[in-house]
């Protein structure tokens, strides 16, 4: 029977799967290792990487000099703690709200979204305002509609100014561009073949600081680890790609 199929796994008993090595909490942005997949809170592992080249865990050499272009955003794992462990989102949607709050910024779209969302949907229950199953689902509809062509313009955002340094290729018209913070370098690339009329994005190497980026670094990943305190746009230079011996 379904019953006898079904077995409850308290959240004790997978808390080091979903735990952060290096501060013993949950995982927050969670930060996959591409070498080894040990996966730790992102702002722990670049804090670590400032010091280490290895793996907090099994200690493999990640990387000799930049070990940062060697570590990704996982957003599966993420989601799965933010629904096994309860409240643990919100509490964490909260902190980032007060901190920029605090700081005397302006909240990102994607936590500002989040946040006239879930007021809106319970002011409506204050209210005592009631909708038929048609048009909820109506309203359901609309909504995913609008969501699938938003294009991650809710999202936070990043300012960039894409460079050329080198003369064999050319520069850009537009160089300043606005896009999510959730874009990753691999998708710069793409944007800038095709608008070059390049044959593969794979010629291209995309650099900060002189540094080449790793093509699954987010923007926003970029930023708070190459570009911390300085003012926006990020500055990005594209070149050929270089074989490194």
């Amino acid at each position: 029977t379904p019953k006898m199929l079904t077995r409850k796994i308290k959240l004790w008993d997978i808390n080091a799967h979903i735990t952060c090595r290096l501060c013993n909490g949950y995982l927050i942005d969670a930060t996959t290792v591409t070498e080894c997949l040990h996966t730790f809170c992102r702002s722990c592992l670049v804090k670590y990487l400032e010091e280490n080249n290895t793996c907090p865990t099994c200690r493999i050499v990640i990387h000799q000099s930049h070990p940062l272009q060697y570590i990704g955003h996982d957003r599966t794992m993420q989601d799965i703690v933010y629904k096994l462990v309860p409240g643990l989102q919100e509490a964490e949607m909260k902190k980032q709200r007060e901190f920029y709050h605090k700081l005397g910024m302006e909240v990102p779209g994607d936590i500002k979204g989040e946040t006239c969302s879930t007021k809106q949907h319970l002011d409506a229950h204050r209210n005592g305002e009631t909708k038929t199953d048609e048009n909820s689902n109506k309203e359901a509809s609309e909504e995913k509609q609008e969501e699938d062509n938003d294009y991650h313009r809710s999202d936070e955002q990043v300012s960039i100014c894409l460079e050329c340094n080198s003369s064999k290729l050319r520069g850009l018209k537009r160089k300043w561009i606005r896009c999510s913070a959730q874009a990753t370098v691999l998708h710069l690339k793409k944007f800038i073949a095709k608008k070059l009329n390049l044959s593969s994005f794979n010629e291209l190497d995309i650099l900060c600081n002189e540094e080449i980026l790793g093509k699954d670094h987010t923007l926003k990943f970029v930023v708070v680890t190459r570009w911390r305190f300085k003012k926006a746009p990020l500055l990005l230079h594209y070149r050929p790609k270089m074989d490194l011996l």
